[in-house]
This record gives C-alpha cells, structure tokens and sequence, in this order.
C-alpha cells in the first residue's frame, strides 16, 4: 500500500470514483454528493493536497487534505490541524480498511507538517459512518451547520455535520 499525490493524469480516476460514491450514496441515503468542480479538484491537486492510495497495481481510495477549514469549521477550528475531506473507497477494493491506513497517514502527515489534530466531517445523520470514525480512534464532537456555505460545493446546503477529531500523539 502506498499513499501518492494524485496528478492532473488522475482526474479521469478520480471523477470516476466520484460518480462511484454517489450511485453508493444514493442506495444508503437520500443525501449524495453533487458534482464537483474540475477546476478545484486541479487547484488540490497543483497544491498537492489530493492523494491515492495504490494497492495491489491500483488506486484503491483517494482523499483530500486541506490544512484550514474555516467555511465548514469556522471558530470550532481553532489549532492547528489537518483535514481529511472527500475519502473514497474504489469499489472493487471495498473492505480493505483504508479509513484507518488513512488516520495512520494523516497521524503521521501531521506531526510532520506541524499540526496537532486530524479532523474529519460527515453528514450529521450518517450514524453508521458516526459510528465507524469513532471506532478509528476519532472523538465525535457534535453535529453542527458549516458556517459559510458561499465557497462549497452544492451539497453543504441546508445539512448538518457530524464532526469528528483526534490529537496526534
């Protein structure tokens, strides 16, 4: 298992994957991902905050690192912390617990970028996803509001978020 940035040579992938977690989204919810823009998924990428996980030959997940999250955080982010957004599985290597591969990277990633939490956030009433963070080590916070919807994308609308943190060790 290796964790690699993702390059603009990725994007087909990564939209792939994408249109994968939302056909999975819409069978366990009414809520889904709506679609996301080219052109910030470029920008993570020639900042180096979009990754893939390579398993086995493939890509097996890829996630989104940011390092401040003040529209959805807003003063509930205080300290310095990474953010983990955007994580999915490829279907065809479902299972392979690369959620916790990921809080081990991110653990890691952290002390070297200087930061002290790992944060994460779901939609507020995914108790099954409430429940599985909790079991990758991750300390529930609540359920709250993003603060300022104007720079996301489409679906922060009118929802609610479960909010999630770990300090690194």
């Amino acid at each position: 298992m290796e964790f690699v940035q993702s390059t603009e040579k990725d994007l087909g992938i990564i939209f792939g994957l994408y249109d994968d977690a939302v056909v999975f989204q819409k069978t366990v919810s009414n809520k889904h991902w709506k679609q996301f823009d080219r052109e910030m998924v470029i920008t993570e990428i020639k900042e180096g905050r979009q990754w893939k996980i390579i398993d086995n030959g493939g890509v097996a997940c890829i996630f989104v690192v940011a390092y401040s999250d003040p529209f959805i955080w807003g003063e509930r982010g205080h300290g310095k912390a990474i953010y983990i957004h955007r994580i999915v599985t490829n279907p065809s290597f479902r299972g392979g617990n690369y959620v916790k591969a990921i809080v081990a990277w991110a653990s890691q990633h952290a002390k070297e970028t200087g930061n002290t939490y790992i944060r994460m956030d779901t939609w507020g009433d995914n108790a099954r996803l409430i429940e599985y963070y909790t079991s990758c080590g991750f300390n529930f916070l609540g359920v709250f509001a993003p603060d300022d919807i104007s720079q996301l994308p489409k679906h922060y609308s009118d929802i609610t978020l479960a909010f999630f943190e770990m300090e690194v060790k």
